[in-house]
């Protein structure tokens, strides 16, 4: 398909609108899934949903949006099932057991809100999937609808092992078979309808035939076309992508099938809603993959729905050009397929011409149409690499569809850095700027990051490049990542500047407890808070790791330093009195050092830390901590005999230590130190001397 060629298109197949709103949806539900009712970030999410489909319901009456497996159908295109946002909804809808969702004009906010809600819940946890529920579960608002897609009237190609296979069927059976998943798919959708002909529970439920009937019978209905669309064009994408005994079946049964529906049929499921752009992607998709006479019916019917006629010699050349498109040789199934998609275009967007040539002649021209390439050459031709003509694109500075069709190669790819490489060395310009907004955007960023192995160095390009709005893509991602990528993008998030403040700020309320340390530590890297943000609330928290990051922040506060470490030092939780310590050690408060000779004496501390806080208490300049230390290295004074020093400890050595780095011209600390140095303990001389150096 044509890729257009408008600066800041997203897909190569959807409109930006379109998948901006997709892309919105599946946020939107991913957020009604983790934060609780009443949270701001689902006012917001929902406001700008509403927003989203407000503005596509300005040009028509309603918007149906179909369901897959792993892909979306809406407008008669089918989203990429590479993409993990938009595949992360299809499978949440899919897992619902549902068929389409329809809007329709004058939605509400409130229903919008609702079904969020509603769809949100994980099937798992609800008593059945909603596509099991009655009318009045899927009926339930007025101008939003969900469709079931029942299950049960199908039968899986392999669940009968004995029954007799006929080719396709043996040649299609497999779990993995995507060739099979996708016939199945489209059988699912078309015999979903609200039928009770017992033919549907029988086994040649996947027949096309039967596939076809159901399709002819069923009323029109914009939701159940769109699926069936959906699934045509897929099937056509898979027999253009893929070769083998599974796609030849596969093309078997759907030439059968088109070759079978009616033509007032066929013209339905091609009125596309009136949009003739997407007919046209579709029929050309179609003409790439499927047999000859099926491309012919879906060209005549396209033809009729637009309401032009078509010349047996044009049918002809298409014909020709498909048996060269797909049997040629690799020199002239390029050129083939090109001037087929081309011709293709020409016919559905209007062209009339009456076949002036006799019937005879007419029918040994289709016959000759039909024919195998004569020759067939060895020279095999190979393209040119997207890499080189993006490269040539740059260089030259034209901006057109090779370079686009490029660059989305290029980014479709599992290692994307090449294409980043690419724009980093391209020159400085209009052209540089356009390509790296297309590239780097929040999509790209969300498949970056949910990769089973993530390569953070493209993700911090595409960071650098993207800045504060990398920051919701990140935050929707950091509660799910581990302690290693939650480290990097904690990282990256503070690289972003003071601006990523109030984001992060915005999510705090509400969230998991490890959610809010990681949100701290960010705040806490950051060189100032946001307005408004108060850490203080955070202080008396019921989670350890919380009130650590929260009095980290606080102690790099000058007017709330001496606060948060008397809070500190009062915590039960060892690891954040260790970080009050650490921040005490050289300027002890006053507050501090009473409560320090209080913890002195508390045995629910380790004696490493009660040796530390000790080593603090010294720095503080009052006689009270010289009397205190010294009480703490001299032992009880015997009968006669002068005071001796007290029994070594690391408390002791500590009291010492402290007494030779601040004290060491009071009095009463001299008459210690003189007994330290007669010692023949290398530890205590250890603590006097070295730490009294440099005093």
């Amino acid at each position: 398909m044509s890729r257009l060629t408008s600066v800041g298109e997203s897909s190569a197949s959807l409109s930006r609108e379109l998948s901006d709103f997709l892309i919105e949806l599946s946020i939107g539900l991913h957020k009604n899934a983790i934060y609780p009712p009443g949270h701001p970030l689902l006012e917001s999410a929902t406001s700008g949903i509403a927003r989203r489909i407000d503005a596509l319901l300005q040009e028509r009456a309603s918007l149906s949006l179909g369901v897959a497996r792993q892909q979306l159908i809406i407008e008669g295109v089918a989203t990429d099932d590479n993409n993990p946002v938009l595949r992360d909804l299809a499978q949440r809808l899919h897992r619902h057991h549902l068929g389409a969702v329809k809007f329709t004009q004058g939605v509400k906010i409130a229903e919008i809100d609702d079904v969020l809600a509603t769809i949100s819940v994980d099937a798992g946890r609800r008593a059945k999937p909603l596509g099991l529920e009655g009318p009045e579960v899927l009926q339930q608002w007025e101008h939003i609808r969900l469709f079931p897609l029942t299950f049960e009237q199908l039968q899986l190609l392999d669940e009968d092992p004995d029954a007799p296979d006929d080719n396709d069927k043996a040649e299609m059976r497999g779990d993995k078979s995507r060739a099979a998943q996708l016939w199945i798919g489209l059988a699912r959708a078309a015999l979903a309808a609200e039928s009770t002909d017992e033919r549907l529970d029988s086994a040649e439920s996947t027949d096309p035939v039967m596939v076809a009937k159901a399709i002819d019978e069923h009323k029109k209905d914009a939701a159940y076309d769109q699926v069936v669309v959906g699934y045509l064009l897929q099937i056509a994408e898979e027999l253009k992508a893929k070769g083998g005994k599974e796609a030849a079946a596969l093309q078997r049964r759907i030439s059968r099938l088109v070759s079978t529906l009616q033509p007032e049929t066929l013209a339905r499921l091609l009125e596309m809603g009136g949009d003739s752009r997407q007919r046209k992607k579709f029929v050309n998709a179609a003409a790439q993959g499927m047999a000859v006479d099926a491309v012919v019916e879906l060209v005549q019917a396209a033809a009729s729905t637009s309401g032009q006629n078509i010349s047996h010699s044009l049918v002809r050349m298409l014909s020709k050009l498909a048996v060269h498109a797909d049997e040629g040789s690799a020199l002239t199934r390029p050129a083939a397929d090109g001037a087929l998609r081309e011709q293709v275009q020409q016919l559905i967007s209007g062209w009339q011409l009456d076949d002036p040539n006799p019937d005879g002649y007419r029918l040994a021209l289709d016959k000759m149409s039909r024919e195998t390439p004569v020759f067939q050459p060895t020279d095999d031709a190979l393209p040119c690499e997207p890499e080189r003509l993006l490269a040539m694109g740059l260089e030259i500075q034209i901006l057109g569809e090779p370079v686009w069709r490029s660059t989305d190669q290029m980014a479709s790819r599992a290692d994307i850095a090449p294409l980043l490489d690419l724009l980093d060395l391209a020159p400085e310009g209009w052209m540089r700027d356009a390509l790296w907004r297309h590239v780097a955007t929040a999509d790209r960023l969300y498949q970056q990051i949910q990769r089973e192995s993530v390569n953070v160095q493209v993700v911090q390009r595409l960071v650098n490049r993207m800045q504060l709005s990398a920051a919701d893509p990140l935050l929707d991602m950091l509660e799910s990542a581990d302690d290693r990528l939650a480290s990097v993008f904690v990282e990256m998030l503070a690289g972003l500047g003071n601006d990523v403040g109030p984001l992060v700020v915005s999510r705090l309320t509400g969230t998991r407890w490890s959610m809010q340390r990681l949100l701290l530590v960010i705040l806490g890297k950051l060189t100032e808070l946001p307005a408004g943000f108060a850490p203080r609330e955070f202080i008396r928290h019921a989670d350890g790791p919380v009130r650590r990051e929260a009095l980290r922040m606080l102690i790099k506060v000058p007017a709330m330093r001496d606060l948060a470490i008397a809070a500190a030092l009062s915590d039960p939780d060892e690891r954040i009195v260790r970080l009050a310590l650490g921040a005490s050690m050289t300027n002890c408060p006053s507050e501090a050092a009473r409560i320090l000779m209080v913890r002195a004496d508390d045995s629910a501390l380790s004696p490493d830390l009660r040796a530390l806080g000790v080593r603090a208490l010294s720095s503080y300049r009052s006689p009270d901590v010289v009397a205190f230390l010294v009480r703490r290295t001299l032992g009880r004074k015997k009968l006669l005999r002068r005071r001796a020093l007290a029994s070594k400890s690391p408390e002791m050595l500590a009291a010492l230590a402290g007494l030779a780095m601040h004290w060491r011209s009071d009095p009463a600390s001299q008459a210690v130190l003189e007994l330290a140095t007669e010692s023949s303990d290398s530890e205590i001389i250890e603590a006097v001397g070295r730490r009294g150096a440099g005093t």
